[in-house]
Formats: C-alpha cells, sequence, structure tokens
C-alpha cells in the first residue's frame, strides 16, 4: 500500500469494524468461495487431510484440534445469522491488534489511529474460559486413507510455546533443534535419511515458538520408492535418539546458530513479515522487546541445552503419528469454477 493510503486504509477498517452488513445474499456467494478454498487447499491435498486430521487426533480439548476453516460440515450449515452473531461478540477494538510497518513515523501512526479507532466504543467482551490441554498420557497412531502417488508420514510431539520471554529457556533451544534435525542439506535428517541410508525423498522439522496456546514440534516425510513408512519412522527416531542420547557438538551448535539467525534477520528484510511478526508476538501476549531480544536468547542456547530439550520434549508420551496410506487416484470431474477462488492447473 502506498504511504500516502495510509490513512484511508484506516478510515475504512474502522468503518468495517463499527458498521459491517452481512446480507444472506452476500453470505450465501462468500460461503461457496470458502468452500471451495477448502476443497482446493485441503481436500484435494492428501498431506493437508493428513495435518488437518493429525491436528484433530492430537489435541484432545483445546481448539487447535479445529481447522481454522472449518470442517466442510460446519460450512454446509453456517449461516449468515451466525455471521452476524460472531461479528457483534468479537469484533470490537479493545479485541484487536492494530501493526503498521513501513515508510512512517510511530506518532503519525498513533495519531491517525486514535483519529479513526478512538472514538469507536469498546464492547463487553465474553470472559475466555481456560483451555488447558490435558497432559497426552500416551502416544497416538492414525492411519489415513486417501487418494496420493506416494505415502507420508507426519509426527508431532506435544510442545511448549514461549510465555515468559526473558526466563524460558525451552522454545528457543527447541528452535535450535529443529535447525539440528533439517535447517538445510547438511543437517542430520536429510544427511543420514536422504543422503546416506537414501530412504527418504524428503524430511524436514518444525517447530514455532510463538502462538497464543499450546504448540508442536513436528516432523514430516515421504518415503523412498520401495520403502515403508514403519522404516522411515524408525530412522527418524533413531536420530532423535542420537541427539538424546549423545548431544551435539559445540561446532554443529554453531553452524546451525548461525544459520537459524541468518534466517531470522533475513525474513526481517520483508516488511511484510516484520508486521506479522509484531502481530503474532501481541497476540500472544509478549511485549515487542520479546521480538527485538529473540535473537539474544538463540545466541545464548547452548549444546546441553538442545540435548535437554530433545530428550524433555520428544517422548513417546507426547508423541502423535498420522500415516498415509496411498488409495488409487481416481480421474476427477471438473467443477464449476467459483467466482472469487484461484484454480491452478
Amino acid at each position: 500500500m502506498q504511504k500516502d493510503r495510509l490513512e484511508l486504509s484506516m478510515q475504512l477498517e474502522a468503518d468495517r469494524m463499527a458498521n459491517l452488513v452481512i446480507s444472506d445474499e452476500l453470505f450465501a456467494k462468500e460461503l461457496q468461495v470458502v468452500m471451495e478454498e477448502r476443497r482446493l487447499r485441503t481436500d484435494d491435498q492428501p498431506q493437508s487431510v493428513v495435518y488437518e486430521r493429525l491436528m484433530a487426533n492430537a489435541y484432545q480439548t483445546h481448539p487447535y484440534r479445529r481447522p481454522v476453516i472449518g470442517w466442510m460440515d460446519d460450512l454446509e450449515n453456517m449461516t449468515a445469522q451466525d455471521a452476524r452473531d460472531w461479528y457483534a461478540r468479537w469484533y470490537a477494538p479493545n479485541n484487536a491488534t492494530l501493526v503498521v510497518a513501513g515508510d512512517v513515523k510511530a506518532d503519525e501512526v498513533i495519531a491517525l489511529a486514535q483519529k479513526h479507532f478512538g472514538g469507536l466504543p469498546a464492547r463487553a467482551l465474553p470472559p475466555r474460559k481456560p483451555q488447558v490441554e490435558p497432559a497426552q498420557v500416551g502416544s497416538k497412531r492414525i492411519v489415513i486413507k486417501a487418494p496420493a502417488q506416494l505415502p507420508y508420514l507426519l509426527m508431532a510431539w506435544h510442545a511448549p510455546t514461549l510465555k515468559d520471554w526473558q526466563q524460558d529457556t525451552a522454545p528457543y533451544a527447541l528452535q535450535i533443534l529443529a535447525g539440528v534435525l533439517s535447517g538445510n542439506d547438511s543437517a542430520r535428517l536429510q544427511k543420514s535419511l536422504v543422503k546416506t541410508q537414501q530412504i527418504a525423498v524428503n524430511v524436514s522439522a518444525g517447530y514455532d515458538a510463538v502462538a497464543r496456546g499450546p504448540g508442536m514440534f513436528m516432523i514430516d516425510a515421504t518415503p523412498a520408492p520401495g520403502q515403508s513408512v514403519a522404516a522411515l519412522e524408525k530412522a527418524v527416531r533413531d536420530e532423535i535418539r542420537r541427539i538424546q542420547r549423545e548431544g551435539i557438538s559445540e561446532a554443529e551448535l554453531a553452524r546451525v546458530k548461525a544459520q537459524v539467525i541468518a534466517g531470522e534477520v533475513y525474513q526481517r528484510d520483508s516488511l511484510f513479515y516484520q508486521a506479522m511478526q509484531l502481530g503474532e508476538y501481541a497476540i500472544a501476549g509478549l511485549p515487542p522487546e520479546a521480538l527485538a531480544r529473540r535473537v539474544d536468547k538463540l545466541r545464548a542456547v547452548t549444546a546441553r541445552d538442545v540435548q535437554a530439550a530433545a530428550q524433555q520434549w520428544l517422548q513417546d508420551d507426547r508423541l502423535s503419528v498420522a500415516e498415509l496410506a496411498p488409495q488409487a487416484m481416481k480421474p476427477q470431474a471438473g467443477r464449476a469454477v467459483v467466482p472469487g477462488v484461484r484454480h491452478v492447473n
């Protein structure tokens, strides 16, 4: 957006926050767009189906067990009144975060925000009920049958997220651990499973330290032709156990830290990413200082911290596993194009 359009943007957003009209006709049209997006992004993508079903299985009570876009049954039974009720309940300036990044001056942005949002009345929000996920008491395993060309493995361990950014150490250590496992072509999973053993065609580890709710440390992989998911899972577990047992060297730690920190710094070259991170931290209840000091916290992680994080959090009692069992691919009948949805051939 152009800098001289900032005030217009705030004016439009403030009007939408207070005066949005959700008509039955427009809602019905938009609902068809959302349903088609769900078909394209989830229902027609076997790995997305695996992820969605794993989350539903891994979380017992927390809302994270439900997909953000909703199950298709949710969408099929949603009404415009549902949206109007949600808007009246939650869409309020005291329940919103405004983030602006770019060639702007903070005092001018604050003045514009006060001008356009300051007059909007706050609303009494429903009390937020406790959403503590019960401790998992044993590993979980599901098999998903879906049309696909290749099998697929997804493993997820319940893991902490950043709450006290000054005192917490595990979230930073887990981010480094993800880099140790799959940060680049010389990382442990790629080097061992893809290059040396040739048991996988791809493998990656991921962890997001910042969330309002609970977190997951995840590893996903696709077995090489002729290799089984069971053998691939065993190979992944062997690499994890090696870190739990032997730890990592100072040289490996230094190399991975440099890569992880470089990734953090390079991402901030994007104004969009700067804004997204600030908003993410604010929504999670973390101050801007926590983001500003994130690199320092990553630099402070020790080899022992990484080993301890692997020992404490990558345990079977915290683990949920999903396996994709490929089914025969069937020709799909062409679907009607839904306005507002980009179809990629």
